[in-house]
């Protein structure tokens, strides 16, 4: 259920049952001269909604605009610094718990957040105010995403191609996608090789690597491939939920100290 889409007397009704919420987080950045830049919001929400539609659990808005500031050499990148995007979602989290949620799934579709969600997990969790994991698409179905595509990419690419040709068809340039793939980096073992000096990583933005910022063979994509792509990675998010309804929130919470107790032999 889409909480924005309901009243209050209705979602009184649902936090007397349950406590668990989806949060779709993505960005608003590049995505190459073939993706618009809503391409990781449009995967982070869609993934979000068709989860909660085949759970029941709660939906939140999306969270637009993440911490991509390596991509802001590109037109119409937006971004916010890493304190202030974890400080927001943290708010917007404790909000929710304040409401009887108590468990929740940041549905990521954004690398540069992948961190700083994990930091805000690691505070709930702490202080005991919540049980706060993110969940990051492409990392739940790993080797489909390879049978897929023999050049993968981890901006731009097929896998992300392929998705925006299943969610929004209208929103992809056909006509670059073959821009896409000879004006960026078709194979990423090139930019493993030469960025990595002495064991050191010696690039920090997208433009670096890739003149027009996207990596892999976008012509490999496919509605069809995003299907399945989308399928098999809503699959793993009803997962996670089902299995984190079913824990008691007791069991979520951090371990004690072990023994002995800190003052108990006084």
């Amino acid at each position: 259920m889409y909480i924005a889409d309901h009243t209050w007397p209705e979602l009184g009704d649902y936090v007397a049952e349950e406590s668990v919420a989806v949060v779709p987080l993505g960005s608003t950045e590049q995505h190459g001269p073939h993706l618009p830049l809503a391409t990781d919001h449009l995967i982070a929400e869609a993934l979000a909604r068709e989860a909660a539609e085949r759970t029941g659990f709660l939906c939140t808005p999306t969270i637009n605009v993440g911490v991509s500031p390596h991509h802001r050499q590109f037109h119409g990148t937006m971004w916010v610094d890493p304190p202030e995007f974890r400080d927001y979602v943290e708010s917007f989290t404790r909000n929710l718990t304040y409401h009887g949620i108590d468990r929740l799934v940041y549905v990521n579709a954004h690398g540069g957040n992948v961190q700083h969600l994990r930091e805000v997990g690691r505070r709930l969790h702490e202080d005991e105010t919540a049980y706060a994991v993110e969940w990051m698409w492409d990392e739940s179905i790993p080797d489909l995403i390879d049978d897929l595509s023999e050049f993968n990419g981890p901006h731009g690419g097929p896998k992300e191609t392929a998705m925006i040709q299943h969610i929004a068809p209208e929103l992809v340039r056909e006509d670059r996608l073959a821009d896409a793939r000879d004006g960026g980096v078709k194979d990423m073992s090139a930019i493993r090789d030469d960025n990595f000096v002495h064991g050191a990583r010696t690039f920090y933005d997208a433009r670096e690597n890739s003149d027009n910022g996207v990596f892999g063979d976008q012509t490999d994509a496919t509605a069809e491939k995003g299907e399945e792509l989308f399928e098999a990675a809503t699959e793993q998010l009803v997962k996670l939920l089902e299995w984190l309804d079913a824990r008691e929130f007791a069991e979520l919470l951090p371990a004690g100290h072990v023994d002995p107790q800190p003052g108990s032999r006084r």
